[in-house]
């Protein structure tokens, strides 16, 4: 399919992105049938060889980069790889599928280093040209403020004032909020601020020792990708020249709403994810062209 340059907003268009006028009548008709991402999951699991990998993010710590760590590089990857696959972006609401204007990802953070420290979700937005450099500063910039902030966050505060409501009450309110999330009447501030909408949730179970699960998504909100990376692991294999070489690699699964793509998107954006995961050195440059989604 052709690409087409950005245009100004249309009718049946959402705050958050674009319609998608031009895809075929089962793909218009799938999240009519499959109403739910939860019904609508696509599940993989795969691994990724990082010895390379490793070496770099050593070498850039080195150079001053002192935080970095394979959370940049798979964050950085994923953005990377919307620039090149912009369906990768896309997301459903309404029972429309919209092309997303920004790639915002999505992921939970403790406020210290403690194991019962309280943990908040943090949204970060990235654009498509953006280096792994661009996306340490920006991923890091919003950990630090979450850390440094002693008050809760606007998300938190609409979390605990729900919360506060009677279960009854609650209930209605979530239903009422899915009403006008599907009319596209919610406010901005609760959409920008929401961390059930954007384009990719990922979280890292290696730090905390055991492999990466298939993370759920959520019926409310659009996220349409759910990503888990684990721990790092050796293992000897033969080389060509048949010699037994040690490899590390990273385990990863992921969870994503199959209404929005085709199984060829989603076997090219698994290469490219897993290419630039493997060679994150050619993210440090901006990518030589954006592609625009179709219409």
């Amino acid at each position: 399919m052709a690409t087409v340059k950005n245009s100004a907003r249309r009718f049946g268009d959402r705050r958050e992105g674009r319609k998608i006028r031009s895809i075929g009548v089962f793909h218009k008709f799938a999240p009519f049938i499959m109403k739910t991402r939860s019904e609508a999951g696509n599940y993989i699991n795969d691994s990724v060889e990082i010895s390379e990998t490793d070496k770099w993010i050593r070498r850039k710590r080195a150079e001053g980069y002192n935080e970095m760590d394979m959370l940049h590089v798979f964050v950085a990857a994923y953005v990377r790889t919307t620039a090149m696959i912009p369906a990768l972006n896309r997301f459903v609401s309404g029972q429309r599928i919209f092309a997303r204007d920004s790639v915002d990802i999505v992921l939970t953070v403790k406020r210290a280093g403690a194991a019962d420290a309280a943990e908040t979700a943090v949204k970060v937005t990235f654009d498509t040209e953006d280096t792994v450099f661009d996306v340490y500063r920006k991923l890091n910039n919003a950990v630090d403020e979450i850390k440094a902030g002693d008050e809760e966050t606007y998300t938190e505060k609409i979390a605990g004032a729900l919360c506060s409501l009677p279960a009854l009450f609650l209930k209605f309110t979530i239903w009422a909020l899915n009403i006008l999330d599907y009319l596209d009447l919610l406010p901005i501030r609760l959409i920008e601020a929401s961390p059930f909408h954007g384009s990719m949730i990922i979280t890292d179970t290696g730090e905390l020792g055991f492999p990466p699960v298939y993370r759920h998504l959520y019926n409310f909100g659009n996220i349409p990708v759910a990503l888990a990376f684990g721990p790092k692991r050796k293992a000897v294999e033969l080389s060509d020249e048949l010699r037994a070489e040690t490899r590390k690699y990273i385990d990863f699964t992921a969870v994503a709403d199959g209404r929005t793509g085709n199984g060829f998107c989603c076997a090219e954006a698994r290469k490219c994810i897993k290419r630039f995961i493997g060679n994150p050195a050619d993210l440090e440059n901006t990518p030589e062209k954006v592609e625009n989604d179709v219409f």
